[in-house]
């Protein structure tokens, strides 16, 4: 007997869930970023974006898989499967710092924003999770294989990079 497919969502905290952890209160978070020059309003509109995503990408995970969610900074402490597709939820680096904890599945990259970041590798929107988690776990669809590349510096520091590095 085999076990169901396990879609792990992975995602970080939004800008404003930072600010309240910092600052305790919607009102002190206000205040801090009008000192600043900026709207809160902007960092609300893209948390509940961000959520709203979340709950779409969710909702497409079919009934028979099971499902689990990590945040980012959990994701050194996480126990990947085998067999578990990885859908990332958010921006291209968080496609990459997932990507140093993957032993080859397959991961989904959907973006919370579109048109605001590049989407490099996170190109696909909350609306096409079903058939890519679908086509994940069939075969045959198309793939797209990246290299993770690791340079280690004299001093033994490790810098670890998805298909390319630059040095200057």
């Amino acid at each position: 007997m085999s076990l169901a497919p396990r879609a792990v969502l992975v995602h970080r905290r939004t800008e404003y869930e930072e600010l309240l952890t910092r600052h305790g209160t919607h009102g002190q978070a206000a205040f801090f970023l009008s000192s600043r020059g900026r709207s809160i309003d902007e960092v609300v509109r893209r948390h509940d974006s961000t959520r709203q995503a979340l709950r779409e990408v969710a909702a497409a995970v079919p009934l028979t898989w099971r499902s689990s969610r990590v945040e980012r900074a959990d994701l050194d402490r996480f126990l990947f499967a085998p067999q578990d597709v990885v859908v990332v939820v958010g921006q291209d680096g968080l496609v990459a710092n997932t990507a140093k904890y993957l032993g080859g599945q397959p991961v989904v990259g959907i973006d919370t924003d579109p048109g605001r970041n590049p989407g490099v590798l996170v190109r696909h929107r909350c609306a096409d999770t079903a058939a890519l988690l679908r086509a994940a776990t069939a075969g045959g669809g198309r793939t797209e294989e990246l290299t993770m590349v690791e340079a280690v510096a004299d001093d033994t520091q490790r810098l670890l990079a998805l298909n390319e590095i630059y040095l200057g």
